[in-house]
């Protein structure tokens, strides 16, 4: 995480008054989110990671006085070892953490330098997860405490759903519920057939294929499920998930016929969106298909529904039943194309708050407030 730390200027310095109270400069805040990891892979840290997620009721909307019985009595006594050896599959083991964790880390290093090259430091970037950690409500406490007083958070999921753009901001707004002084906040809205965005996508195909020595007969575009429920009750998700994959077709410039759509990881008995993954990759290997590639454009990053499920359990499944040639096209990561797309986004939801930071760079704002004329809290709480 980036060092959030403030100093005053030599100017802030020069033009206080004596007994001004300290305030920090002015900068904006842009919070990157995501879902979250477990800290390790052995039975009590996966334990803690699925208790704190499958107990959020954006995720499972069943009556905890149903749910959690179950949760409690089977769900976390035998899927902590299952998801624990698929996230060992997948483990990045030089830095101890999984790669969604380290990629996400990169994202925000790399939006950060793109950021602060343009507008200084004004504008300070940081990243959180919704479960696990770094935690959400301290990020947005340390954005607060470096001088944001305006704060953009940017949940990195190109299509919207209650189960992970909602609850990603819920935790923001639950940190802001608890502070006296919040900071006026912006999010950014699902931007899932964004220019930019279907066109990074198709540019990491584009790359991808050439690096292949053979050309695929299908592009399988999965997406995260959900329950069939979430879309009866008015969830988005799936109406966006299908206009990112025709966009993405077109701008590619493929037919039909060669691009298929699907949704991965299911949970459960219910049912949930179709088709469904694993049985499309079987059910083309079966009809004749050889050569498959597969992406994930759901996925801001890299993870274990993309490393082991995707590119692990389902190019199996495509190869045991008579397919050829399998290949998974990573997500954009921190690859430079993703990072000039964020930055985009970032500016574009930023329009009217980004000329005042350009001004702050230069002109830090002060406040001129002897600390005598502040109610006593305040006196204390500023020093």
């Amino acid at each position: 995480m980036a060092d959030l730390r403030t100093h005053p200027t030599a100017a802030e310095t020069r033009h206080r008054p004596p007994g001004h109270v300290t305030v920090p400069a002015r900068r904006i805040g842009v919070l990157l989110l995501n879902l979250g990891t477990p800290e390790g892979t052995d039975y009590w840290s996966m334990r803690r990671y699925l208790k704190e997620f499958l107990s959020d009721p954006r995720v499972i909307e069943i009556p905890k006085l149903i749910w959690q019985p179950l949760l409690q009595t089977l769900v976390l006594t035998t899927r902590p070892q299952k998801s624990g050896k698929a996230y060992a599959s997948i483990w990045n083991r030089e830095r101890n953490e999984s790669p969604l964790k380290t990629i996400t880390r990169d994202q925000a290093d790399g939006l950060r330098a793109a950021i602060q090259a343009q507008y200084g430091e004004t504008v300070v970037v940081d990243w959180a997860m919704r479960y696990g950690q770094p935690a959400i409500q301290p990020a947005v406490q340390r954005l607060k405490d470096a001088g944001c007083d305006r704060i953009l958070l940017f949940p990195l999921y190109p299509q919207y759903s209650a189960t992970t753009t909602a609850t990603a901001c819920d935790q923001a707004f639950r940190k802001l519920m608890s502070m006296r002084w919040q900071p006026a906040i912006r999010t950014v809205p699902s931007y899932h057939d964004d220019p930019a965005y279907i066109d990074a996508l198709a540019r990491s195909v584009e790359r991808h294929l050439t690096e292949l020595p053979w050309v695929p007969d299908m592009l399988l575009v999965s997406f995260h499920g959900l329950p069939e429920r979430n879309l009866e009750l008015g969830d988005p998700y799936y109406c966006f998930c299908l206009k990112t994959a025709r966009l993405l077709r077109e701008r590619l410039g493929w037919p039909e016929t060669r691009v298929r759509h699907s949704f991965q990881s299911r949970f459960g008995r219910t049912e949930w969106l179709k088709p469904y993954t694993d049985a499309t990759v079987t059910a083309l290997a079966e009809e004749g298909v050889k050569r498959l590639a597969v992406i994930a454009p759901g996925f801001a990053a890299d993870c274990v529904e993309t490393l082991e499920e995707l590119d692990g359990e389902n190019r199996e499944l495509f190869l045991e039943h008579g397919g050829e040639a399998f290949s998974f096209v990573p997500c954009l990561n921190a690859h430079p194309d993703h990072i000039e797309m964020l930055k985009g986004i970032v500016e574009r939801e930023l329009s009217g708050w980004l000329p005042a930071a350009r001004q702050a760079a230069h002109h830090p704002v002060v406040h001129p407030v002897p600390a005598q004329a502040l109610p006593r809290p305040l006196r204390a709480a500023h020093g």
